[in-house]
């Protein structure tokens, strides 16, 4: 309000506006007053009595009456006015606003409380200790940005009142409480902390010690559990790092079951944005050790498998007493495809717990959900194509009358979809049936078909073997080869006591046919992949070795190599990295020359797959390599290192790779552009960031560049048909070059897998048409409209799993084949290689949520099912998702939903809702009173 004495003109102004202004429009145009705004009565008596307060404080007529005493009873009022007005901090306090002018005549009275003055003398002791608390409240609003004064004063008032606790005065010691300052001052606090200690770790103090850092850390160790017991886990968190102490919070007591979970939450969400590798780790394995702490064993596997820690698996059995929960770990060891195997306990359940572990089930499981849902019925490939509705399909079928010819490329792509569709079905209308289908194809679309059969029968190793046994005795080579690739389909993620794959591979892999040794090599990489046996490398690395020159050895080297690399995948095998650097050293430039030695490449990518620095080495040994393939090698394995980091200073490298102007020679770059893609990954801000980084790509860059844009579209939405990148793709499949447009058919595929996406489905029935005369392209569309419909709707492609926190590596290892198959279309896909694509089968695993007992029993539940809301360091209880549906186990649940139990009946042993869960009853539940 303007005082009484402005008030006259200031209403003149507003009148007198110009065009017709509102009155008090133009207070801006008024002048400004040097009086302050007239006090509430109230206020005015605060502002007197603070006043009289601060004048008795400094005395500055020194009056003999005002005593130590006196002062201390002054500087009592002020400080209980300002706990009291600081606890809360929507507006600047009035006690602060009155003391402001005051600020610099307190500080000087603080400057001559020193010396023999405060000696021995308890009373002025404790005078100066409070009187910095007062200061460093106020320095808070009133001091130089830079000047950290707030922290001086605590940290001088803090020292008086340990000299009061040597002296024995606990009382004024007790009063030291940083928390009666209010949310506000405690925040204030830890930020100037955080300064203060980089400035001393840039004036040269090694941060590894605590002596430099005592008075920061005693402040630290008060600040933090403040903190967490006022729910301000995050900001605790932020200070720990901040003063790298960040496993201080595990010594923390108020931390218990009611918010371990928070805690946990924010440290696992903080680790994407650690860019040192030791940083990231010990974020991680500390919110690994508050879950053990809580004995939430399910939970701290998942951290040791996000960290790719497998040494901790044995440990946190053997610590694990409670059998559900047990159970419910070895279930997420099979979804990740972890090769582990539970030592032989006191209850005699480790058969169990390993034929978990090993999928033995998973086919049943499958098989039951389909019944469930009642799409057991085959589907043919005419189903899925839906001719009948293309616009000109009657129209040309009525023009041409006779019969309908059949094209080796339209059948080989007929294959596919018909093994793709039926997936983990057990049952086809091509394959099954009879053998007619097999003889319409001729050489490597017979090894296809035959291979489809391990497909078809996907887990069900029993059943399967005896379907595809009669293929393995044919007189055709080819057929016999796509039995031997489906006998390792068949068992892929599967393990079996038989081994049935190992047992009938071997003599292949040592014969003399080259199709049988790329069959066998294939079949063992999908078959045991993640799973690192050794027995296996020992069959491989020979192949790996061999040196006969003829055009087909560098075909089975990569072939073997690469199969290797999904053996072993991040696992940073010395002998099989070795091996293949030694081999790519050891090559001709005429065999560095081969189409398929990019796999071999991608072997040793895959080997690294997401453990960062520990690349480093065979980086420095490739870079030696003196070829072209040296910088396409180099790119791949560093990107396959840094895959899912979020790392932005590699995505700038390898944005940087991406600017040179290159027509020819330029794999590397396209390598480049996936790996912004797969170093993005699974990160919502960096994956956003690299959207947008693509739309330049697509603008501004050569050819090479380009057509690597749509396969990194697909790479960053797997199994995820994202509105925009769906439209953006659609846009690129009618692009005059034929690469770019074949690669964004295949990338619709790979973002839709799954799915049923009916879109999608729309989008590549047009697209059929329009290329009806391009055979490749219409292959492209083909295995895309496979993908689409791939196991009826019921799978995924989708490597990241448990709430998108951990990555499988032979799922994203499956996909980076078809990847690299689609940087050159020409020698891979549309080929003779086309059976590469069998390596998606390490991807596909079913999308369900099943509820069982402890038993493995179905117990049908109410879910809701939702879009997955971030809620990390959020208040309260937030609600995880929005826009749910309830529906009754099972459910199929899509790569951005996530599912929660709809009853207070049951309690779930995982704490996330995905593939098959253990539920048991809820002890507390009261079940409502029915009238």
């Amino acid at each position: 309000m303007a005082p009484k004495s402005n008030q006259k003109s200031a209403e003149l102004t507003a009148s007198t506006a110009p065009n017709g202004q509102k009155k008090g429009k133009s207070a801006k145009d008024a002048k400004p007053t040097d009086e302050e705004p007239e006090l509430s009565e109230e206020d005015a008596a605060l502002k007197e009595r603070l006043e009289t307060c601060v004048s008795t404080l400094l005395n500055s007529a020194n009056e003999e009456s005002v005593t130590t005493s006196i002062r201390l009873k002054a500087l009592d009022f002020i400080v209980n006015e300002l706990r009291s007005a600081t606890s809360s901090m929507t507006s600047v306090p009035k006690p602060l606003k009155f003391l402001r002018p005051k600020f610099e005549a307190l500080k000087g009275f603080y400057s001559t409380l020193g010396g023999e003055l405060v000696k021995g003398d308890t009373e002025m002791l404790f005078l100066r200790a409070r009187l910095g608390d007062v200061l460093a409240v106020l320095a808070m609003t009133m001091g130089k940005r830079d000047d950290r004064e707030s922290l001086k004063f605590k940290l001088l008032g803090s020292a008086d009142y340990d000299t009061l606790l040597s002296m024995g005065d606990t009382a004024s010691a007790a009063d030291n409480n940083l928390g009666s300052w209010g949310h506000e001052f405690v925040r204030s606090l830890a930020g100037e902390i955080g300064q203060e200690y980089n400035a001393r770790i840039l004036s040269g103090v090694d941060p590894d010690e605590d002596g430099p850092f005592q008075d920061l850390l005693k402040m630290v160790d008060v600040i933090v559990p403040f903190n967490v017991a006022h729910n301000a886990e995050a900001e605790a968190i932020d200070l720990l790092i901040e003063v790298q102490r960040l496993k201080k919070i595990l010594d923390l007591e108020s931390i218990d079951e009611k918010n371990y979970r928070r805690v946990c939450l924010y440290l696992i969400k903080t680790a994407d944005f650690m860019a040192d590798p030791d940083d990231y780790a010990e974020v991680l394995e500390t919110a690994y050790e508050l879950f053990r702490k809580q004995h939430q064993y399910h939970d701290a596997l998942r951290i040791a498998l996000r960290m790719g820690n497998e040494e901790a698996i044995p440990e946190l059995f053997s610590q694990c007493t409670d059998k559900l929960m047990t159970k419910q770990m070895c279930l997420l060891l099979a979804r990740q495809r972890v090769n582990y195997t539970v030592e032989p306990n006191e209850d005699g359940t480790e058969d169990e717990l390993n034929e978990i572990i090993g999928n033995e089930k998973l086919s049943e499981e499958f098989l039951k959900v389909a019944q469930d849902l009642d799409v057991m019925d085959p589907k043919t490939p005419e189903d899925i194509y839906k001719s009948h509705l293309a616009e000109t399909g009657g129209f040309s079928r009525r023009r041409e009358g006779g019969p309908v010819v059949d094209s080796a490329r339209a059948n080989l792509a007929s294959t596919y979809v018909n093994a793709f569709v039926n997936a983990g079905f057990g049952q086809d209308k091509l394959m099954t049936p009879d053998n007619d289908w097999l003889y319409k194809n001729k050489d490597h679309g017979m090894m296809a078909a035959s291979a489809s059969l391990g497909l078809i029968q996907l887990w069900n190793v029993e059943e399967g073997l005896a379907q595809i046994d009669k293929f393995l005795y044919s007189s055709e080579d080819y057929v016999k080869a796509g039995a031997a690739l489906a006998v390792g389909i068949l068992s892929s993620g599967v393990r079996n006591e038989a081994d049935p794959t190992l047992a009938l591979l071997d003599e292949h892999i040592n014969g003399d046919s080259h199709i049988m040794k790329c069959a066998s090599c294939t079949g063992l990489g999908i078959a045991y992949a993640g799973s690192a046996r050794e027995d296996v490398m020992e069959l491989l690395l020979p192949v790996v070795e061999q040196e006969n020159s003829g055009p087909n050895t560098m075909l089975e080297v990569s072939l073997a190599g690469l199969a290797l690399g999904m053996i072993y995948v991040g696992k940073c095998d010395d002998s099989v990295g070795g091996t293949i650097v030694q081999r790519l050293m050891e090559a001709t430039d005429e065999e560095l020359d081969h189409s398929h030695v990019r796999f071999l490449c991608l072997g040793l990518g895959l080997l690294f797959l997401g453990r960062m620095e520990k690349a480093e080495a065979m980086l420095e040994a490739i870079r030696t390599i003196e070829h072209d393939i040296s910088k396409f090698a180099e790119i791949v394995l560093e990107t396959c290192a840094y895959a899912g980091s979020g790392n932005v200073l590699k995505v700038q490298e390898m944005l940087h790779q991406c600017a040179e102007h290159l027509e020819d020679n330029a794999e590397h770059q396209m390598a480049a552009v996936v790996g912004i893609a797969l170093i993005t990954m699974g990160e919502d801000v960096g994956a956003e960031m690299a959207l947008r980084s693509f739309d330049h790509l697509l603008h501004y860059c050569e050819l090479p560049v380009k057509r690597a844009v749509p396969l990194a579209l697909g790479v960053l939405n797997i199994s995820n048909p994202d509105f925009s990148v769906i439209d953006q793709l659609s846009r690129l499949s009618h692009d005059p070059d034929n690469e770019i447009s074949q690669n964004a058919i295949l990338a619709m595929g790979l973002t839709s897998a799954g799915t049923n996406n009916s879109r999608v489905a729309g989008l590549l029935r047009q697209l059929s048409e329009f290329y009806s005369k391009e055979a490749g392209h219409v292959f492209c569309v083909r295995i895309a409209q496979a993908m689409l419909h791939m196991g009826k709707g019921l799978m995924t492609l989708a490597p990241m799993h448990s709430d998108r926190l951990i990555t499988s590596g032979p799922s994203l290892g499956g996909v980076l084949v078809l990847i690299h198959c689609c940087i050159d279309l020409r020698t891979t896909l549309l080929d003779k290689t086309h059976y590469l694509l069998y390596y998606l089968t390490c991807a596909m695993n079913p999308r369900m949520l099943i509820t069982v007992n402890e038993d493995l029993s179905w117990r049908p539940v109410t879910v809701r099912v939702g879009q997955a809301v971030e809620t990390v360091g959020q208040a309260g209880k937030p609600k995880t998702i929005t826009g749910f549906q309830t529906h009754t186990t099972p459910v199929l649940i899509s790569t951005q939903e996530r599912a929660e139990l709809g009853t207070d009946e049951v309690l779930s042993v995982s704490s996330v809702l995905e593939g098959i869960v253990i539920i048991k009853d809820n002890p507390d539940y009261i079940a409502p009173e029915t009238s």
